[in-house]
């Protein structure tokens, strides 16, 4: 059979999303209000700094900006982020929460994994994601910016200035995010993070079969909140926002972020929306890694915690993956992530799952049905993403490490026993990238710096894909971190 776009849908996961299922998600497209005249102003680069560069291979137009954040909200983001790397993270609106006085500089922890910018990256308009022409998607554009959830529906917020852990500063941080069910404030609250190249519609797209009522994360008992991932491209800051100093895309020149950056954006827009607490922190692949650290980020502020397919420390032969990737990409643009994505296919599934699917099946002008597939993969990623995004996602993965400034693993852990907070570690049968002996190694670290976790493992010849395919298995395991 010829793989067509019509014909197979894919859930908007990113890694790994199997042709069988969900609808690839469309990038979200920002506007401003019809007649307006308000924009976000451009603010000077500090001296010796540079200013941004080309769109990084963009060529659509760009849309028009953001509307204007009020004044309290520019006075906010003028003042230093007090959530910044190396700074104690607290709710906002408490004592604590205040802005630090005026000069101070957050300090980059000494650990960090991705050098310091000699200056800041002003970014105007974050979020502001560049149009595609992706007809048979589901259709995400039109994102609105609201300062409240509105259920079932993706909005995005701006949270002001954030300060990464390179030292970069984005003075105008902007998260999309979907919110369902229980009312914030009136019942517990799960946060469900995606992968690599996935969006904030976890409910109504890659994990749907999971949430809503009646399923097992029941939207009549807790409130469900999926947010669009720092360097993506789905209505969150990252390479597609414009640069204030081109008037086009930032492209690779956006700041580098990193798994921690990832997850304390994550707590910055729980703490705008009012979420103190978070009964579970659940994410599969890169969605597992940042799970982890939202935990870490606040010990004492997560129930359970469950990584699935993603252990403590990313494992080297997925680097080396990823570098092969990046490497094609650098080298051939759009053609090049074209074939990194079918590269990456490759790692996400299983032997055996090829070996069923396509062994001795070929196409109709003699190609097998297997290079067909992994074509169709290519081309179908090439309708809804970027080589700058993908580039700044896959690098941001390759930072993690639960250890790193922390101790190692065990000590890094001993934070989440000391509040009780519980793991769950869920390794997948066959996953090449992410094996069954990384997660159990990250479980035995936990239990050796005495937290309350269990091993789970999905069977499956899906290999990584599992976790967007094993509803029951997957029912079974999130049933028992409720308890």
């Amino acid at each position: 059979m010829r793989w067509t776009a019509a014909g197979k849908r894919a859930p908007g996961h990113g890694d790994d999303a199997p042709s069988e299922a969900r609808a690839d998600p469309k990038p979200l497209l920002a506007t401003r209000p019809a007649g307006s005249t308000t924009g976000l102003t451009a603010q000077p680069l500090p001296e010796g700094a540079t200013a941004a560069g080309t769109a990084g291979g963009s060529d659509a137009p760009s849309p028009e900006p953001l509307r204007a954040p009020s004044a309290s909200a520019a006075r906010q983001s003028a003042a230093p982020d007090p959530t910044a790397p190396g700074v104690p993270s607290v709710p906002t609106g408490s004592a604590a929460s205040k802005p630090a006085p005026a000069g101070a500089a957050a300090a980059a922890p000494g650990s960090a994994v991705v050098p310091r910018s000699k200056g800041s990256f002003v970014v105007d308009d974050p979020g502001v994601s560049t149009p595609r022409d992706d007809p048979g998607f589901r259709s995400l554009i039109d994102v609105e910016m609201a300062a409240d959830p509105q259920a079932g529906k993706i909005v995005s917020r701006w949270l002001g200035r954030f300060t990464l852990e390179s030292g970069a500063v984005l003075p105008d941080l902007v998260v999309a995010y979907r919110h369902d069910g229980v009312p914030i404030g009136e019942g517990r609250q799960i946060l469900i993070v995606h992968a690599l190249t996935g969006s904030a519609d976890a409910a109504g797209d890659w994990w749907a079969p999971l949430i809503g009522p009646g399923q097992i994360l029941d939207t009549e008992k807790f409130g469900v909140l999926c947010m669009n991932l720092l360097g993506s491209r789905y209505g969150t800051s990252g390479p597609t926002s414009r640069n204030p100093a081109t008037g086009k895309p930032y492209g690779r020149v956006f700041p580098p972020v990193t798994v921690r950056d990832q997850a304390r954006a994550q707590w910055r827009l729980l703490d705008a929306l009012g979420i103190g607490k978070v009964a579970l922190a659940v994410g599969g692949s890169l969605g597992g890694m940042v799970a982890l650290e939202v935990a870490l980020e606040r010990p004492g502020d997560v129930s359970r915690v469950v990584p699935i397919a993603a252990p403590a420390r990313i494992g080297q032969l997925a680097v080396g993956w990823d570098h092969i990737q990046l490497d094609i990409v650098a080298a051939l643009g759009m053609a090049g992530l074209d074939l990194a994505r079918q590269l990456a296919i490759t790692t996400y599934r299983s032997e055996i799952d090829f070996e069923q699917r396509f062994a001795g099946r070929a196409e109709g002008d003699g190609t097998p049905s297997v290079v067909s597939y992994l074509r169709h993969q290519g081309r179908k990623l090439l309708d809804r993403f970027d080589e700058d995004t993908y580039r700044a996602l896959v690098l941001a993965m390759d930072t993690h490490d639960i250890g790193r400034g922390r101790g190692g693993p065990v000590a890094a852990f001993r934070r989440l026993a000391a509040y009780g907070t519980r793991l769950t570690g869920v390794g997948i049968e066959g996953d090449i990238l992410y094996g069954t002996g990384q997660v159990r190694a990250m479980v035995e670290a936990a239990r050796e710096a005495g937290m309350d976790a269990a091993y789970r493992e999905i069977r499956s010849t899906k290999g990584h894909d599992a976790f967007l395919v094993e509803w029951d298995q997957l029912t079974t395991i999130l049933a028992e971190a409720l308890k």
